[in-house]
């Protein structure tokens, strides 16, 4: 049997590798959006654990609204806001798969707040991705639940007034608060460390649902440069200073 020294010395010098379970097709996000890393960690946590075969993913509208374009795995779109009542049909008829919600937050704290508090007070054994990026990111930038106090958007072109559009809404602190919930965590991916926290966490979501452990639910605190009209180096440097105080990083429940 002949050796390729060459083949050797590339495989010692491997660094990365993409994901076998990402596809081919470009991506839509835009320069510097939190998505595409997203994208890539679910990936490979899914390669690693073997499971593409065994996990459906749920949609709903948004900028996640494409996903099944980039992760092959099984994939059904639901109505805005809609996911995880869909996610709870999809786990209850097929307990032996894995399912998991991909949603945003002017998705997941608006016109899905019910869906979201509901199926994590029941402990419906899935997993909740929310990309928090602070606005409404696919449809023009406006005005979201997460929108903090005087930040701009298109529908707060002088910034959030909490005396006449209220405040915040802390999702994440709210299911931690819930009983369905096994583990809460609020993560980011704006740096390599903080990449490989949130894959450490979405591998522990997972271990979760294999072990019936209820709901996992997972916030990545996320940049926009296009509706936060910023270069993907000033996104994630506002990010840090203005985000992270309101949502800062962390594990807010582990059971």
């Amino acid at each position: 049997m002949s050796i390729d020294i060459n083949e050797i010395k590339k495989a010692e010098n491997l660094v990365y590798k993409k994901s076998s379970v990402l596809t081919d097709k470009v991506m839509h996000y835009c320069p510097g959006c939190s998505h595409g890393a997203v994208n890539r960690i679910m990936a490979e946590v899914i390669e690693e654990l073997d499971l593409q075969e065994e996990t459906i993913g749920v949609t709903p509208v948004g900028c996640s609204v494409l996903l099944y374009n980039y992760i092959d795995i099984d994939w059904q779109e639901a109505a805005h806001g809609r996911a995880p009542a869909l996610a709870t049909a999809i786990k209850r008829l097929r307990p032996d798969k894995y399912v998991v919600t991909y949603q945003g937050d002017g998705d997941l704290a608006a016109i899905g707040t019910a869906e979201t508090i509901h199926a994590c007070n029941r402990g419906e054994n899935i997993i909740m991705i929310f990309i928090n990026n602070g606005i409404y990111g696919m449809t023009g930038g406006q005005m979201a639940p997460t929108t903090l106090e005087g930040m701009k958007s298109s529908t707060s072109p002088f910034g959030r007034d909490v005396a006449r559009d209220g405040n915040p809404l802390n999702m994440t602190q709210i299911v931690a608060s819930l009983p369905g919930t096994s583990y809460v965590t609020r993560q980011s991916v704006h740096t390599a460390a903080a990449a490989r926290k949130m894959k450490r966490s979405l591998k522990k979501a997972f271990e979760n649902q294999k072990n019936n452990k209820g709901t996992s639910f997972i916030e990545v605190v996320s940049t926009c440069s296009s509706g936060w009209k910023m270069t993907p180096a000033q996104s994630n440097k506002w990010m840090v200073e203005n985000m992270f105080p309101s949502y800062p990083l962390g594990d807010l429940k582990d059971e």
